[in-house]
């Protein structure tokens, strides 16, 4: 008996062109990534706040340039204060962290313009970016339990 195999990237048909350009176009205005912050922050664009939302040890070991800390662990309603109309990035260990997704839903209920950083930390490092922080490269590239 010959068996085909059946493909995996088909077996669910692609959305329509006219589906598929709606959602692309909602998707980015949910998401930016590394390259377009880095290009942003190196030709000095403003417009944008960075926000780390890792534990405070993590944001004072390494961070983006000019990042603000706010842990997602510890956003309650009523905070913080950002500047009004300042688009808030934010940004959490990599792409297995999801702390960025419900920091940048609290702040949305809050009335904040938000983003999230695909990538993360993980990402901005690998592809070189520049860090600050007591410790910056040397710092660790994932989370690490404090005990």
């Amino acid at each position: 008996m010959n068996i085909s195999p059946k493909s995996q990237v088909l077996a669910v048909p692609a959305a329509d062109p006219t589906a598929a350009l709606t959602y692309f176009t909602a998707k980015g205005s949910f998401e930016t990534d590394v390259a377009d912050v880095a290009f942003d922050l190196r030709e000095g664009i403003t417009g944008f706040t960075l926000v780390d939302v890792r534990d405070t040890r993590s944001y004072e070991e390494a961070h983006l340039p000019g990042a603000v800390s706010l842990p997602s662990g510890r956003l309650a309603s009523g905070s913080p204060e950002f500047s009004s109309g300042e688009v808030l990035v934010l940004y959490c260990w990599g792409p297995a962290c999801n702390g960025a997704s419900k920091a940048a839903a609290r702040l949305a209920a809050q009335g904040y313009p938000v983003k999230e950083m695909l990538g993360g930390i993980e990402y901005w490092r690998k592809e070189g970016g520049a860090l600050e922080g007591t410790l910056r490269e040397k710092a660790p590239l994932y989370y690490t339990p404090q005990v």
